[in-house]
């Protein structure tokens, strides 16, 4: 082959790389961080989100995204929304980002982006303090409840032989409602997340049980609209900041008596 044309060949690619990356770089200098961020939340989601007994928002993710707001210099409101619903919420713009203990997984990661892991977490069994049951085996044949939309279905639906052990399963709209027909026996177990269930049994000890942690290992991430690169870039710097000067850890020890969070890169 001619090598003038190899060469130019080699020119023309090179030439669209670079046009391609400042396109890129364009695209993002083009975009501006809104004048308020619209937080959309399940506000019965304890300890991240939820109402106290005045109704104040409160919680870990509360505290976190009202200091984050306060890092970029904007505003924050929070708005409670359909949990199942909320991929639709975000690319409808009713909402800026998704920020109430949203676990990253791959299937949500092709429809919204997400910021830096923050907080670990997993998917827990749990039953009534004076069930039998003492292991998933033996929920075969039971009800057990969780949440509609919450990563805990998707971790359900990776555990092929125990969803198909059991009797049916009850989805609910948050995990509190959850809770409370388990410890009516209207279910006689619940799939929840660590980082919620810990929390709601420590609000009622003795009334329920852990009998298998090892249902999904998870970590929560802030949601985004893909085309946010801007927005989420500054917040991955002020949540690598959060992290670096103990903020992330100080929230952490007053929501779970523990640090959960993961250092942000």
């Amino acid at each position: 082959m001619n090598i003038k044309w190899i060469a130019l060949g080699s020119m023309t690619v090179a030439t669209a790389a670079m046009l391609a990356g400042c396109g890129g770089q364009e695209k993002q200098a083009e975009q501006k961080l809104p004048d308020k961020i619209v937080i959309g939340l399940d506000d019965n989601f304890p300890p991240m989100g939820f109402r106290d007994d005045n109704g104040e928002l409160v919680g870990f993710d509360i505290d976190l995204a009202k200091e984050a707001g306060k890092r970029l210099g904007i505003p924050v409101e929070f708005k409670p929304i359909d949990w199942d619903s909320k991929e639709a919420a975000l690319k409808s713009k009713q909402v800026d980002m998704l920020w109430n203990g949203l676990t990253i997984t791959e299937d949500r990661g092709k429809q919204i982006a997400f910021s830096k892991p923050y907080l670990n977490n997993a998917q827990i069994l749990v039953v009534r303090a004076d069930s039998p049951i003492t292991d998933r085996a033996g929920l075969a044949g039971k009800i057990i409840g969780t949440q509609e939309g919450s990563s805990s279905v998707e971790a359900l639906d990776k555990q092929v032989d125990f969803k198909n052990s059991l009797q049916d399963v009850k989805k609910y709209g948050d995990f509190v409602a959850a809770f409370m027909d388990l410890e009516v026996g209207r279910t006689d177990g619940l799939l929840v997340d660590s980082v919620v269930g810990r929390y709601y049994m420590s609000k009622k000890p003795g009334k329920f049980k852990v009998i298998d942690d090892k249902m999904g290992d998870e970590q929560y991430g802030i949601g985004m609209r893909k085309e946010d690169t801007l927005l989420q870039e500054k917040l991955n710097g002020v949540l690598k900041d959060m992290s670096a000067d103990g903020t992330m850890t100080k929230l952490s020890q007053k929501w779970f008596n523990d640090d959960i969070t993961i250092k942000v890169q």
